[in-house]
């Protein structure tokens, strides 16, 4: 079998899958597509889901490699990278003067360039998801939605928490692991995973309702000032 079935009996499975989790009710964070398309659907989803089995497990291995590095040699971050630069910039200088010196064609370095299309694009979507942050924390503020000021209270305590029990660079790698195992192992549950977390958002809405009609709806949302007479 080609590559090119192999990839149409991919996607018609998950397609299925996307269909009956679909036919069954809630889905993980409510989509309506497939999580290789909810992904983007291009190289870097491919690796996240393991169908190319080698990239995702090289960044595994690079990912534990750093972190024994940084986190069990005690050096600093700034120290291992300057020595790595510092290797391969005299590693460089040196291979090209031995060409040099040996009448051997200098393999040229591609050149690095940033268009300004690219950068354009950046400062836009840079620019898109800061106003969103904004806005957010606007409304959490002025409290227009208590849903979204417990979750990040809640947020912002678990890391918190987390911070006082591990370092950076240990968050950092345990980040870098569950990015690369928790898509793929989702995309193999997907049912099974997304009928228990349909229970405990149901579970959730059913609590957070009684609490907002017995707590929040009692609290004042805002204060209109009176106008002063004249």
């Amino acid at each position: 079998m080609d590559d090119s079935q192999v990839v149409v009996d991919q996607l018609e499975r998950e397609n299925s899958t996307c269909s009956t989790s679909a036919s069954s009710g809630y889905r993980l964070f409510d989509r309506r597509t497939t999580i290789h398309q909810l992904m983007g659907g291009g190289k870097a989803a491919d690796v996240l889901l393991w169908k190319r089995q080698r990239i995702s497990l090289g960044i595994i291995v690079v990912a534990t490699f750093a972190w024994l590095v940084f986190e069990r040699s005690g050096l600093s971050f700034l120290t291992v990278s300057s020595d790595v630069l510092l290797l391969l910039i005299v590693l460089r200088f040196l291979h090209e003067n031995y060409a040099t010196l040996r009448d051997k064609q200098i393999q040229t370095l591609p050149e690095l360039v940033l268009s300004e299309e690219m950068v354009n694009y950046a400062a836009a979507s840079f620019r898109i998801k800061v106003n969103y942050v904004l806005l957010m924390a606007h409304d959490i503020t002025l409290g227009k939605d208590f849903r979204l000021f417990f979750m990040v209270v809640g947020f912002l305590w678990l890391l918190s928490v987390l911070g006082s029990l591990i370092s950076f660079f240990t968050f950092a790698y345990i980040g870098t692991i569950l990015s690369v195992t928790l898509p793929a192992l989702y995309n193999k549950y997907e049912e099974q995973v997304d009928g228990f977390a349909g229970t405990i958002h149901r579970s959730f809405s059913r609590h957070y309702k009684i609490v907002d009609e017995n707590v929040m709806n009692r609290i004042p949302r805002s204060v209109v000032p009176k106008d002063k007479p004249m």
